[in-house]
């Protein structure tokens, strides 16, 4: 079992920036490989952006391409979702998410994947 328990979500202007961080406990977190995603109202949940194993790998939504950068510390047990120049529709609640599956890197877009999520933490926009 792994829990994960978000942080740093908030009220923002937009072009404003936000750090999220997801802290696992439990097994061990290099097992892992780790994403966000976001669920807006009336709207479906989102991949965002995912990281392999070793954070080697990166991936994203093409609609966070070149404003968000997704890391992780192995060392602190913690991913992070950097947001930069956020945009009102951004506004979501957000979900850290882990998986140990081996169809991480043809499936990691896939919410189905991930075996274990966090609670959220939400994220406001203005315009």
């Amino acid at each position: 079992q792994v829990q994960l328990v978000e942080s740093g979500g908030g009220l923002v202007q937009a072009g404003g920036s936000l750090r999220l961080s997801c802290a696992a406990s439990g097994r061990t977190f290099s097992s892992y490989a780790m994403g966000w995603f976001r669920q807006a109202p009336d709207k479906e949940r989102e991949f965002v952006s995912a990281i392999n194993w070793s954070g080697g790998n990166t991936y994203y939504a093409d609609s966070v391409k070149g404003r968000f950068t997704i890391s992780r510390d192995n060392a602190k047990n913690t991913v992070y979702l950097q947001m930069n120049s956020l945009k009102p529709e951004d506004t979501a609640a957000y979900y850290c998410v882990a998986t140990d599956n081996s169809n991480f890197y043809w499936q990691k877009m896939s919410p189905y994947l991930y075996d274990y999520w966090g609670q959220g933490t939400q994220v406001t926009v203005s315009s």
